[in-house]
C-alpha cells in the first residue's frame, strides 16, 4: 500500500509542479503535514543534499522520501512516479509537434505559466529560507539562527565581493558549508 501512496503523491506533484525541481518544495512541505514520511525539518536538510548531489532536485528529493518509506523499491516507486507526467507530456507533445508548434492557444498557456511557475519557485525559495534561518516555535531574537545568518552572511561576502574567492566553483562552497555546519553543530 505504501508504494501506491508514494506513486499517487509523487505524480501529483510531477504533474502539478510546473517550473522545475524547485516547484516540488510546495507540494513536499505539504505533503510533510499530511503523511508521516519526513518533517519540515528533514526536508530542509534533504533540499541541502540534493542540492548537493548531481540530478535534478525533485528526482533526488522524491528518491530520498522514498527510499526513507519503502527502502530500494520505494525510491524507484517514488521516482517513477514524479517523472511520469512529464514522460506523458513529452510523449503526446511528440505526437503532435506540428500543430502544437505554432498554435495560438497552446504558446498563450505557456506564457501564462511562467509567471505562475515564477511564482512556485519564489514561494519555495521563501520557505527554504525561513526553514534554513530561523528557529521553528522560539519567539523574539531567538527565533533566528544566528549560526545560520553568520554563515550565510559569510557565503554572501565571499561569493559576491571577495576576488580571490569569487571564482571558485560552488560546490566549494558547499562542501566548506558542509563542513562549517558540522564542526558548529549546526
Amino acid at each position: 500500500m505504501i508504494y501506491l501512496q508514494l506513486f499517487y503523491e509523487f505524480f501529483k506533484t510531477g504533474l502539478f509542479a510546473v517550473g522545475g525541481g524547485m516547484a516540488t518544495l510546495p507540494f513536499l512541505y505539504d505533503m510533510a503535514d499530511r503523511t508521516d514520511w519526513f518533517t519540515r525539518a528533514e526536508l530542509a536538510n534533504m533540499v541541502a543534499v540534493s542540492e548537493a548531489t548531481p540530478g535534478p532536485i525533485g528526482v533526488n528529493m522524491a528518491t530520498y522520501v522514498g527510499y526513507l518509506s519503502g527502502g530500494i523499491p520505494g525510491a524507484v516507486v517514488a521516482t517513477l512516479g514524479l517523472v511520469t507526467p512529464s514522460i506523458i507530456v513529452i510523449l503526446l507533445v511528440a505526437a503532435f509537434l506540428k500543430s502544437f508548434r505554432d498554435n495560438r492557444y497552446v504558446n498563450a498557456a505557456f506564457y501564462g505559466l511562467r509567471p505562475a511557475s515564477t511564482a512556485m519557485v519564489a514561494a519555495a525559495g521563501v520557505t527554504v529560507v525561513a526553514v534554513a534561518l530561523l528557529n521553528e516555535g522560539a519567539t523574539g531574537l531567538a527565533m533566528v539562527n544566528w549560526k545560520a545568518v553568520a554563515l550565510a552572511a559569510v557565503l554572501l561576502v565571499l561569493t559576491r565581493w571577495c576576488k580571490w574567492t569569487k571564482k571558485l566553483h560552488p560546490i566549494a562552497f558547499i562542501l566548506a558549508s558542509g563542513v562549517v555546519g558540522a564542526l558548529l553543530q549546526f
